[in-house]
């Protein structure tokens, strides 16, 4: 099934993309790398990649940084959330 994937940054992920979300189209389940590395093409330079490489990583609300992203796959219509590093408590 074709659709999309939603990309959405947050704090200095935010701030270093230059958007809140990317839209990434999709013709069927793609893997969490991949998302990461169209992530990286579409915001090339500056911090980003350190950036995006620190966060932790949501999809669907649900914990994925801790799981292999070659091994984690993503529904069409799924929102990626990538979250820095916070400060603080």
């Amino acid at each position: 099934m074709a659709g999309h994937v939603t990309l959405r940054y947050w704090a200095s992920a935010r701030a270093e993309a230059g958007v809140a979300e990317d839209e990434v189209p999709v013709t069927g389940p793609t893997s969490l790398a991949r998302l990461r590395s169209e992530a990286h093409r579409l915001h090339p330079g500056g911090r980003f990649d350190a950036v995006i490489d620190s966060c932790a990583v949501m999809v669907d609300d649900r914990p994925a940084t801790s799981r292999d992203a070659g091994a984690v796959m993503v529904e069409p219509g799924a929102i990626v959330e990538f979250l820095p590093p916070f400060a603080g408590g």
